[in-house]
């Protein structure tokens, strides 16, 4: 399993991505799953990856062929983050039934992708593409998406996150989100790949790599830790017909 993040706010992008990979308890490594495309001050895409490994392998290395070879459509061609989000949809769908013997095999290989992005002259765009190559693209009132294991971070997102939070504050949020995933499930773990990108600068961001020992990451975990257990104690204790 694994845990992305995409956020499309006021500001900016604001992606995030863990690497582990687990074939059982015994067989645990660390694959990037965080991918960008794109041309400096023309349009920048970034690809996160959910589920069957291999499935996601295909689709990234099909998109990097496409642009390669110069494929007539492909990413840095497409006149639209929405077509850009049918071409990796197609893309991902046809993987699928290729490697799928039947029907019902499908789901065996199943994944889920995030794809956000901008092209110049357009609107920053976000989506979520399923299996089946169809996607939803994410608004003012449901500024973000999730994939992979996202149950634990998701009341930490739904409390604290606005399509106007500011990118330095929803990075923090993001951040913590992954921290309290990390500590619930096994399956979720560092690396981190982040990239935050800055609405309208079509800038590429070269993303940060978060490592086990970063400081950063460390001292907002104890201090979120300690700020919970705070909050626990300030709370108003319960009535006594609580206890009846």
């Amino acid at each position: 399993m694994t845990y992305c993040v995409a956020l499309r706010l006021k500001e900016g992008l604001v992606l995030i991505s863990d690497t582990r990979t687990n074939a059982g308890v015994d067989h645990i490594s660390s694959f990037r799953k965080l991918f960008s495309f794109g041309v400096e001050h023309e349009r920048v895409m970034v690809v996160q990856t959910a589920g069957n490994l291999a499935t996601t392998q295909a689709v990234i290395a099909q998109l990097r062929h496409q642009i390669e070879s110069k494929a007539e459509l492909n990413l840095h061609t497409v006149k639209t983050m929405f077509e850009a989000a049918e071409l990796v949809g197609q893309c991902l769908r046809k993987i699928i039934k290729h490697v799928a013997e039947s029907p019902e095999q499908e789901s065996l290989y199943g994944c889920s992708l995030l794809l956000g992005g901008q092209i110049t002259g357009q609107e920053m765009e976000l989506y979520n593409i399923y299996p089946q190559g169809n996607f939803i693209q994410a608004t003012v009132e449901t500024p973000y998406f999730q994939i992979g294991e996202i149950k634990y971070g998701k009341p930490i997102m739904d409390r604290a996150l606005k399509f106007d939070t500011p990118l330095n504050q929803a990075l923090r949020c993001s951040l913590i989100s992954f921290d309290s995933t990390i500590r619930s499930n096994v399956s979720v773990g560092m690396p981190l790949d982040v990239m935050v990108y800055h609405a309208d600068s079509l800038i590429l961001p070269k993303g940060k790599r978060v490592l086990d020992d970063d400081d950063y990451f460390q001292t907002i975990s104890r201090q979120w830790s300690d700020t919970l257990k705070k909050g626990l104690q300030d709370l108003p204790e319960p009535t006594q017909d609580y206890f009846h």
